[in-house]
């Protein structure tokens, strides 16, 4: 079995959150009278605020939240050297440890350096061809299926809808069963696990947001250990099989607690950002219906080509499909912020940032830089053309992160995307109500205020 990492081993003995004092060198506002309050009103419209901080005070400057002090690093440069970290400056578990350690500890993106090298490597037996053509005839079969459960003519919300389809697609991309009695209490579970990460309350006491999130995590911890079992030294495509049956280097099997970890963080970032991104993207195709109508010609040709079900080799040949969702993901990215903390002392952009200090690059607010996307606000998937990205900065368009811990699973939301699309466009058009302007709650994970009224209709 693996052999448990001691924190001690990778992190300095001396390290500690900074302070105010630690900080009042960096720029920024001074310590809130009601941080609670400050918190809440960042929560509200952090594009906003952090695009009204960076006018005030620059790319580099200092902020206050319900984590402490910390710094706030803006621009591509800034996400290149947090997220890319060549010199090993900054632990992922650390930044995410006080927003995730009591829902969602220990998954990849709780690790650092060779523990989470180590780990990434063994799970990432599930992502190659072989498991993922194996979830695309899933995807198939249970996308085309809702598609047509879906009416042709009565307005729904679309966040809802979509959520529990990409709850029904992971019961057989990721656990290999059919979705049964218990799918409603695992979409409370996870949905509770979500909220609590960004609760203010951040000890689970009665009826806090908190305590709701700690019981979800217990409730699909049970449902895991109960499964693990069942599939050690068994075949199957699903990612649960899969993980209960990798091996690390020295040939050695993840633990069940390792594997109901994983399986809790990658069910969570797999079905709530992709039920974000493709909600983001419905959104705007419902808006820009000439773009709808320029996918729908390109789904037609696949489809002309390879008949009815998409094949895996096909995938590619959805390269405007491919475009939107990227601009989708840019105008909304399912991780609006990435938090990190410094292991070591360092500089940017001639600012001194003590180890200890909390550290966050902002894609929302990368993503919408005119120097780097001209008229951000316009939804235009041509900016993601081979011309025009070639002298674009790599880490001007984050979604997926970047570095080390550039997400695992970005060829599977690829995939699992072009799917929904290619079973939708052929059949229905996307129709908001008219004047519609969808309004987004971005934190923790984008999605629409009133759920997106949506009507389906016949082509």
């Amino acid at each position: 079995m693996n052999a448990p990492v001691n924190p001690k081993d990778l992190y300095p003995a001396n390290l500690r959150p900074m302070g105010f004092e630690d900080l009042k060198h960096v720029p920024g506002p001074l310590p809130a009278r009601f941080r609670t309050i400050k918190t809440i009103k960042f929560l509200a419209d952090p594009k906003k605020a952090i695009a009204e901080s960076a006018a005030e005070f620059g790319p580099v400057f200092r902020r206050q939240d319900f984590m402490g002090w910390g710094v706030t690093l803006l621009g591509p440069e800034a996400n290149e050297l947090v997220l890319f970290n060549k010199d090993k400056i900054f632990s992922s578990k650390l930044g995410w440890d006080p927003i995730l350690d009591q829902v969602f500890p220990n998954g990849l993106m709780m690790m650092d350096f060779d523990h989470h090298r180590k780990d990434r490597k063994t799970l990432s037996v599930a992502f190659k061809p072989g498991p993922m053509k194996a979830y695309l005839s899933s995807l198939n079969e249970g996308i085309a299926r809702q598609v047509a459960r879906w009416s042709k003519t009565e307005q729904f919300k679309f966040y809802p809808a979509i959520k529990d389809l990409t709850l029904d697609l992971a019961a057989g991309s990721f656990l290999g069963l059919p979705w049964g009695p218990e799918a409603e209490k695992i979409n409370k579970a996870f949905t509770d696990m979500v909220l609590a990460s960004i609760a203010i309350v951040r000890k689970p006491l009665p009826f806090t947001q908190m305590r709701r999130g700690v019981r979800g995590r217990a409730y699909m911890s049970a449902f895991f250990a109960r499964e693990i079992p069942n599939r050690r030294g068994k075949d199957g495509d699903d990612f649960f099989t899969q993980f209960c049956n990798a091996t690390d280097d020295d040939g050695n099997l993840l633990t069940d607690q390792e594997i109901i970890d994983h399986m809790n963080f990658l069910m969570m970032a797999a079905h709530d950002t992709l039920t974000s991104s493709i909600t983001s993207m419905v959104y705007f195709l419902g808006k820009y219906p000439e773009w709808q109508e320029k996918l729908r010609e390109e789904v037609d040709q696949v489809r002309a080509r390879h008949g009815g079900a998409l094949p895996y080799e096909a995938l590619g040949e959805l390269e405007l499909v491919e475009m939107a969702f990227k601009e989708s993901l840019r105008m909304i990215p399912p991780v609006p912020m990435i938090p990190r903390r410094a292991i070591r002392d360092f500089e940017f952009m001639g600012h001194r940032i003590p180890a200890g200090s909390g550290v966050g690059v902002n894609p929302l607010y990368t993503h919408y830089m005119p120097e780097h996307w001209p008229e951000p606000e316009k939804f235009d998937p041509m900016r993601f053309t081979t011309q025009l990205s070639a002298n674009r900065h790599k880490y001007a368009w984050v979604p997926f992160g970047g570095g080390a811990h550039m997400c695992l699973g970005l060829h599977f939301a690829y995939m699992q995307a072009k799917a929904f699309f290619y079973y939708l466009l052929a059949e229905r058009r996307i129709v908001l109500p008219e004047g519609y302007e969808g309004e987004f709650r971005m934190v923790p994970i984008p999605r629409p205020k009133d759920g997106l009224p949506v009507t389906m209709a016949a082509r």
